[in-house]
């Protein structure tokens, strides 16, 4: 443990110290203050020399480690050292190793003796001979990176068919050091030197610039890559497999993508869009893009979404698609990461959150770059609609609304990725960017960008540099938004008063908790202008008058729809439906859609639902199109036409899907012709929604097309086969079924259809194999309710399998209920 005495940091001699570790608690005062970790000496330069054992999937290490003492003189080093075998900690002066005394009897860090007390205007070299033994340290991962041993070995013996072998790493959050020590901690800032000995038929990929690549004679390659910028120990990285490289560039510098051979021909659809994306954001930023490179790589099993590596982000399988998936990708999940993980060379890797407790710096910047990006490529809809569904992913979060976004006290650093520092983060920054417009926001993003460059920093900071651009206090902003959880909670409503002429309106703030600070602008419609009024609401219960010659055709609360919060808007439909035809932003008229579907027999609502069909922004057709009371006469008779125009014509892939599935449920016999055309169709979403919607017609025309299928599908698609397969098919239709249920990511739609399938089934042995399968499905996701589904669904089976007397499979479904009550 480290300490101050007369002026010279040292340590009790080769004694170590482990963090205390708090039993789980929600209640904030049992957890412990994680303060920021103290800098008693500083990383300067870090050099690495690895090779692998893929049998053993053992890292052979050198490093040479290069520090110098932050402030206080000290005679002592700690290392971050997660799991290893250190053979050799010698002090090199002069080229020569002299050893060092160690202690290493935790297997988490290494303390060791320096040779003398070293000065804060002196650096030391240290080299350390290691061996890293990732698949043999215990250590447990998060939500959001479910993994934390650092180094991974991918299929390295090539006993997995059909998947690639590979090497790649995950420093995020202090797993590095389970691969080279270091101080591993974001405050942290080394330039780096690694050099890779690996086979070579493989690629390998690093930070910074490939200096040199040797062949040696026993057929591996020595590839070193050099990072002559800063950046923090968690931000290094390694990737070694067969992957194809596509070379793009931005202004003079180098953009590549790293890909498995068969995605190859897809680098550009799927990568493409990224010298585009680095050119707006430096833009906008005002701060060119600053690294010497960047790559991006996609690698199998990877235990997170993507992960902003600095120069070179490493992303998982999710990104990596056919043409035929990118047809119906749009701005999804793998898209948002590439502009997510881009942005981070900025917010994140340039500076960096000095703590995890600040992590809202790193995330929440990258979280807001989506609806960027989205706002900029695709326009204001798109960008509002990622913003409002990132709002919804924090608002059903449950305990979300308990945490601070800058939290010092939590039961575990991997706690801090969750729907607070991303989705609600966003919000806020987005919120920041309304309150002060576009100019000062990012001019002071800007200052905070240039002011701590290649430093870490906490959001204090962020706050002196907004203030700076826009010379505006923003400590009541960050003091509720920062250092308080939760969110309004508004409930709204409205009087007119035709005598004096006045519109009030009642704002209510319902949430426990703290009362919010909230300028908003109201909009009042009346004798067709509108007047913009903007506000503050400061109480608990806060009335608002205006004087309008006229009763208003609307009042539309928080006119810019930046506001995060949830809330109750007493408008009528009427007024509402006056919103969807004239106010103009998406959530705007997602509201009218979302309340005229509770009330399609209203006239005002309909004339919305129809009118939502044609929306401009194809997200709000899908709603509107999955909305629909089909069993209303007047919605029906004036939505079927334009379904039918939309399930032929219409330019987005999912609208024609989605108006496809609609027109299937009310099994049009006229209609099969049109089902059959659509099914040439090269995306796999109409293709999926048209055999559906022939097997509402004829079950057993659906199971013979569907056949013709199975060597290309790929997301709904495979859904509809699966499903007309465990519907209708025999026993020769149950590899399909079983292989695609296990390979999902969303077995919970289909686990019934699959429970069914094994209630009919002819051999015992598959019935079992069905069995084990819900079995396992339902002990894996009991956190999330599915114990009783899965038991309810075993009882069926239960029944059908003693109808067709298999006593062997009664008895696995005795056993595997028994085995999912048990399970913890």
């Amino acid at each position: 443990m480290a300490f101050i005495f007369s002026g010279i940091v040292t340590m009790l001699p080769l004694c170590t110290a482990s963090a205390q570790t708090p039993a789980k608690t929600d209640d904030p005062l049992m957890k412990i203050y994680r303060e920021t970790a103290p800098r008693v000496n500083d990383l300067v330069h870090t050099k690495l020399d690895v090779r692998f054992d893929y049998k053993k999937r053992y890292l052979f290490g050198k490093e040479w480690v290069t520090l110098k003492p932050h402030f206080y003189p000290t005679d002592t080093l700690r290392l971050d050292a997660k799991g290893m075998d250190l053979n050799n900690v010698s002090i090199v002066k002069n080229g020569k190793n002299t050893p060092l005394k160690f202690r290493y009897d935790d297997s988490l860090s290494v303390a060791i003796q320096l040779d003398k007390v070293y000065h804060n205007n002196e650096t030391y070299t240290i080299y350390i001979s290691y061996t890293s033994k990732p698949d043999q340290l215990k250590a447990k991962g998060s939500a959001a990176i479910n993994g934390a041993k650092g180094l991974y070995f991918i299929n390295p013996d090539s006993t997995e068919k059909g998947k690639p072998v590979q090497i790649w790493t995950q420093g995020e959050t202090e797993s590095n050091s389970a691969w080279f020590p270091t101080i591993d901690k974001p405050e942290q800032k080394t330039t780096e030197e690694i050099s890779m000995t690996v086979p070579a038929k493989y690629v390998s990929l690093s930070n910074g610039r490939l200096v040199s690549q040797k062949l040696n004679g026993d057929g591996t390659r020595t590839d070193t890559w050099k990072m002559d910028l800063p950046h923090s120990p968690y931000l290094f990285m390694m990737t070694v497999g067969n992957f194809k490289i596509y070379h793009d560039h931005w202004r003079n510098k180098p953009v590549d993508y790293y890909l498995e051979p068969a995605y190859a021909p897809y680098a550009k659809e799927i990568f493409g869009q990224t010298p585009e994306m680095i050119e707006f954001y430096s833009k906008t930023l005002g701060i060119d893009y600053q690294w010497n490179k960047y790559s991006q790589v996609v690698v199998r099993d990877y235990v997170s979404g993507s992960m902003e590596n600095t120069t070179a982000t490493l992303h998982g399988s999710q990104v990596q698609e056919t043409h035929r998936e990118l047809i119906d990708a749009y701005y999804d999940f793998g898209r948002s990461s590439i502009a997510h993980e881009l942005f981070h060379q900025w917010l994140g890797d340039l500076v960096t959150t000095e703590s995890w407790s600040n992590l809202t710096l790193n995330e929440s910047f990258a979280d807001f770059s989506e609806m960027l990006w989205a706002e900029h490529k695709y326009g204001k809809d798109e960008g509002d609609a990622h913003s409002y569904q990132a709002m919804q992913g924090y608002l059903f979060t449950p305990g979300a609304n308990t945490k601070n976004l800058v939290r010092f006290y939590y039961d575990d650093r991997e706690d801090m990725f969750d729907a607070v520092s991303y989705n609600k983060g966003g919000r806020i920054l987005n919120m920041l960017r309304n309150y002060l417009g576009d100019a000062a926001f990012f001019k002071g993003v800007n200052i905070y960008l240039k002011t701590n460059a290649f430093k870490a920093a906490e959001a204090q900071q962020l706050r002196l540099a907004l203030e700076e651009a826009s010379g505006l206090d923003l400590n009541w902003f960050f003091n509720q938004w920062y250092y308080g959880a939760g969110h309004p909670i508004l409930n709204i409503g409205y009087k007119w008063d035709e005598a004096a002429k006045k519109e009030t309106v009642y704002i209510q703030q319902t949430q426990d908790g703290q009362l919010f600070k909230l300028p908003i602008a109201v909009d009042v419609y009346a004798g067709g202008k509108k007047e913009r009024h903007k506000v503050w609401i400061n109480d608990k219960a806060d009335t608002l008058t205006f004087d309008v010659a006229s009763k208003p055709d609307l009042v539309n609360v928080d006119g810019d729809k930046a506001l995060l919060c949830s809330k109750t808007d007493k408008k009528t439909v009427g007024e509402f439906a006056f919103q969807y035809f004239n106010a103009p932003l998406y959530l705007d008229r997602l509201e009218a859609i979302d309340t005229a579907a509770v009330h399609q027999t209203d006239k005002d609502a309909q004339k919305v639902m129809i009118g939502a069909l044609k929306d401009k922004y194809y997200g709000l057709r899908i709603e509107a199109i999955d909305s629909l009371k089909m069993n209303i006469p007047a919605v029906h008779d004036s939505a079927l036409p334009i379904l039918t125009s939309l399930a032929q014509t219409d330019e987005n892939t999912l609208v024609r899907a989605a108006a496809i599935a609609v027109l299937g449920s009310l099994k049009i016999a006229g209609n099969m012709a049109m089902y059959q055309k659509a099914l040439i169709s090269g995306s796999y979403a109409i293709q999926g929604a048209s055999l559906m919607a022939i097997n509402a017609l004829d079950p057993k025309q659906a199971l013979d097309l569907a056949k013709g299928f199975e060597n290309d599908n790929k997301g709904d698609l495979t859904q509809a086969i699966f499903t007309i397969y465990a519907a209708n098919g025999s026993d020769g239709y149950w590899p399909f079924v079983f292989r695609t249920f296990n390979e999902s990511q969303i077995k919970f739609l289909m686990v019934r259809s699959l429970s069914h399938m094994v209630g009919v089934l002819s051999n015992p042995a598959d019935a079992q194999q069905g069995i084990a399968a819900i079995r396992d499905w339902a002990i894996t996701n009991k956190q999330f309710g599915a114990a009783p589904v899965g038991t309810k669904l075993l009882a069926d089976i239960k029944t059908n399998r003693s109808k067709l007397n298999d006593d062997a499979s009664v008895k696995a479904v005795d056993g595997a209920i028994k085995q999912i009550e048990a399970a913890k």
